[in-house]
């Protein structure tokens, strides 16, 4: 047995140096655009997305709905493949049909439907409007809105139907095919409306416009998006079904897949990578993991990996190190990794991207990482605490909750996962709950914010800069206990009178 001279460290056990900023080190020169897949030195990615985050290949985090919104954010949402190859291939056709600014509408309802269906739909999709169409579908003829402001349910008899209460098409104002993002929009604002129906020369609804988009655009001004301008989202294969599983995720317009796999330094990963080649070519990108070292690192980009994920055993819902015995802290893996990523692109010049896939606790703890020298982020934890996630939303002891579970749960038993065979034996994964944390696009807003803050602190406007210069400590115990504060908080402030 052979035993590294080293402490396994996680990201709480580091600091940042700062480095000098200077004047043209502010948020608005701050990059944190970053590498999705491999591509030659000098060269820039044929995938990038403009925030280094992605969500994790779970089913509690990753659905049509939170990729969209992460997309409109600039990261990048993996759907999960723990689900029948049908199911998931649907749900990435349903990230597809929406291009940024024109949305594929998926709250529709006929005109005779009662206001309690309606009600009941709004409520389940965690929306405020439904487009009324003849027949109910995305496609029918176009015949008005109606909305939770339209009707309440303590007012209105919920038997009436639908027609009762809403706004018909001829009070709305509407654009037709082909208009310019830019028209639809200076029409929305104009008709005051929050919804604008994109409607064909038959009166048929080919998409809508959201007002609230048009501020996300604003506010974030880099979706990730294909070159037809439909929203950008990866999706998890597996290494059993991968013959039949691909190419449905290919035909249905995913961007990127990825092996989802607790330990990826395996020859059946390669053999998945080596199935994609000879089939697709560089046409389809995949990337592969989890390793938490640089042999695991050079296996897979040998094996034709377009990007590494690092991390075993470091996820808030994981139990692989307790149960198993094995993973490494997240901060040794990703620095020994890095060090083989460095050196297999000076040897071959081709750059593969690093993966950082758990280990984080606090947004800080992204800045670390990012520091270290990972392109970009899994986050699971994260992303699962949002209205935009799937999991329910629950109220424990007063508190509101999102339910979270790890894939090696035996609420997901994603066997495959975790090379236990056809059936989970033992769970490498809890089933619980994270505190509801409101909207991903406030709160994503706020830890860009202090990611950008951490750079600039440290003298960096790009990714690339921030790894190469950026000095971290090793932090003592007691040093440790200075990060937080030493006060009694109050919870907000009071005006002294």
């Amino acid at each position: 047995m052979r035993i590294l001279p080293e402490i396994s460290r996680t990201f709480g056990e580091y600091l940042l140096l700062p480095n000098l900023t200077e004047d043209g080190c502010t948020p608005d020169h701050v990059d944190l655009s970053a590498p999705v897949v491999r591509h030659r030195v000098g060269e820039a990615s044929p995938l990038r997305i403009a925030v280094p985050m992605v969500s994790a290949i779970m089913g509690a985090v990753s659905s049509p709905r939170l990729a969209i919104a992460l997309a409109q954010c600039g990261g990048l949402a993996f759907i999960h493949q723990n689900q029948p190859i049908a199911e998931q291939a649907e749900m990435v056709a349903a990230v597809k049909r929406h291009k940024a600014g024109f949305r594929h509408s998926d709250i529709n309802i006929k005109p005779s439907a009662t206001l309690g269906e309606v009600g009941d739909l709004l409520a389940a999709a965690e929306r405020d409007v439904a487009v009324v169409t003849d027949d109910g579908s995305p496609g029918g003829t176009f015949l008005g809105l109606i909305s939770t402001s339209d009707f309440n349910v303590h007012r209105h008899d919920l038997g009436d139907s639908v027609e009762s209460r809403m706004r018909p098409a001829a009070g709305l104002a509407t654009a037709p095919t082909g208009i310019s993002l830019s028209d639809a929009n200076t029409l929305i604002w104009d008709a005051r409306q929050d919804v604008l129906p994109i409607v064909d020369e038959d009166g048929r609804l080919a998409s809508i416009v959201l007002r609230r988009d048009y501020e996300l655009h604003k506010q974030f001004r880099k979706e990730s998006i294909d070159q037809d301008k439909r929203f950008a989202v990866g999706a998890g294969v597996n290494t059993h079904d991968y013959r039949e599983r691909v190419p449905a995720l290919v035909a249905a317009g995913a961007d990127v897949l990825c092996l989802d796999s607790s330990d990826g330094y395996s020859t059946w990963q390669s053999n998945v990578l080596q199935f994609v080649r000879e089939r697709y070519g560089d046409a389809v990108r995949i990337g592969a993991g989890n390793v938490v070292d640089g042999r695991g690192f050079r296996y897979l980009a040998e094996a034709g990996a377009d990007f590494v994920k690092v991390g075993i055993g470091g996820g808030s819902i994981c139990i692989t190190r307790d149960q198993k015995g094995i993973g490494r802290g997240q901060a040794s893996a990703l620095a020994d990794v890095v060090r083989e990523r460095d050196a297999y692109a000076r040897e071959t010049g081709q750059y593969v991207p690093l993966c950082s896939d758990g280990g984080v606790l606090h947004d800080s703890h992204m800045a670390i990482a990012l520091a270290f020298g990972a392109d970009f982020l899994m986050l699971g934890r994260y992303f699962a605490r949002y209205e935009e996630s799937p999991s329910p939303l629950v109220r424990v002891d007063g508190q509101l909750y999102k339910e979270y579970w790890g894939e090696g749960s035996q609420r997901a038993r994603n066997a495959a996962r975790y090379g236990q065979g056809k059936t989970l034996v033992f769970e490498e994964g809890v089933d619980g709950y994270v505190p509801f944390a409101g909207s991903l696009y406030d709160n994503v807003s706020v830890t860009l914010a202090k990611i950008t803050s951490t750079m600039i602190s440290c003298g960096s406007t790009t990714l690339r800069q921030f790894h190469e210069t950026a000095t971290a400590v090793e932090v003592s115990h007691q040093s440790y206990l200075q990060n937080s504060e030493d006060v009694r908080l109050r919870d907000r402030a009071n005006a002294i009178v």
